[in-house]
């Protein structure tokens, strides 16, 4: 029996994880050939959220790969569903799929603004900028529900605390107040995630997430305002997106990017057999070719989680994929770095909601 794509969900299956022993779950094959006559058609798919009474909101991180020290993530698993996200691992702490699970059984933190007051008010902490986006990104649709971005963003202008952010929605326009105002003080800047250019692929790779065009548009409007915005080429998937590198970076100095950056595909833990499977569904031709390239790039291997390997991909093909990156992004004028931040400005609030007195 052949799996076939759900509508508006990245992964086929909600395969299960077998890292922690966890009891598994299997349908019988014939059963599922007759449950449709018996019972009708299966249920529609739908998101549903919890509510995470979540001890800490700020996770800290000593990896020399990464620019950053901190993060918060006020949500756990996305909508957006891009098959390539590293993050759906995740989920299998919870006893949850990476797969279908990831996309559809969220979890939100309603109190994160007032855990990161608390954080923030502590003796001797020390600022440094905040990352959010680094595992599911904090403009997924839930956002407009809960609005715990715009609460953290909202605390970060109130004390002077630099924040970064990483999203691929256009629904970050909804903060472009605050976003101004953080800009206005260096204390704050963005990353777009561009894959492609065409809206039929991109729905395939992220089916949720905001179309190629509405992103350069926030792009362009955020820009506008005085925010810093770099676009981040992320994930450059061999033989299925790469061959939009250049006319991502023209399009995204076209639309005033300051910057731009790249990540190559990365395929940590359950994300491998999850893509491997995406893959024979969407692009049954060129399936081998792309994991051969992936694993040319990995030492022979799916992924390589190694420090300082895991984000610099090796070999020819890598090498090559670099050139054409950077030629580009000196051709179009895009900067290399992105602009550092003040920390200068931060004062720590108290816990009861008002600045500190001095």
């Amino acid at each position: 029996m052949v799996n076939l794509p759900k509508r508006g969900r990245g992964a086929v299956t909600a395969q299960l994880s077998t890292r922690f022993a966890l009891p598994a779950r299997e349908e019988d094959g014939d059963w599922l050939d007759m449950a449709e006559t018996l019972d009708g058609p299966a249920p529609k798919l739908r998101t549903t959220v919890t509510e995470e009474a979540a001890r800490s909101i700020l996770s800290r991180n000593n990896s020399p790969d990464i620019p950053f020290d901190r993060s918060i993530n006020a949500y756990r698993g996305c909508e957006h569903g891009c098959i390539y996200c590293y993050a759906r691992p995740t989920h299998a702490y919870l006893d949850l799929s990476p797969g279908l699970d990831f996309e559809s059984k969220l979890f939100a933190k309603p109190e994160a603004a007032k855990l990161l007051r608390k954080t923030l008010a502590r003796k001797g902490y020390t600022p440094a900028p905040i990352a959010m986006g680094t595992n599911t990104d904090p403009y997924q649709p839930i956002e407009s529900q809960y609005r715990l971005t715009r609460q953290i963003l909202e605390l970060c202008l109130e004390t002077g605390h630099p924040v970064t952010i990483t999203t691929k929605s256009d629904r970050i326009l909804q903060d472009t107040d605050l976003l101004a105002a953080l800009a206005a003080r260096k204390l704050t800047a963005v990353a777009i995630s561009v894959t492609s250019l065409d809206p039929a692929l991109s729905r395939k790779l992220e089916p949720r997430a905001a179309s190629p065009a509405k992103r350069l548009a926030a792009v362009r409007q955020l820009s506008a305002a005085g925010v810093p915005v770099w676009v981040n080429v992320s994930p450059i998937i061999p033989a299925i997106t790469e061959e939009w590198i250049e006319r991502i970076l023209e399009a995204a100095a076209e639309h005033g990017a300051q910057g731009a950056s790249w990540i190559m595909l990365r395929l940590p833990h359950e994300v491998a057999p999850l893509f491997r499977e995406w893959l024979e569904v969407h692009f049954p031709d060129r399936a081998e070719k792309v994991m051969h390239l992936v694993q040319s790039m990995r030492g022979g291997k799916d992924n390589s989680s190694d420090f300082f390997t895991r984000m610099k991909p090796q070999g020819v093909w890598a090498d090559l994929v670099r050139a054409r990156f950077n030629k580009a992004r000196a051709r179009v004028g895009l900067n290399n770095q992105g602009p550092e931040l003040d920390c200068s400005q931060f004062v720590a609030p108290d816990r009861h909601g008002q600045l500190a007195l001095f």
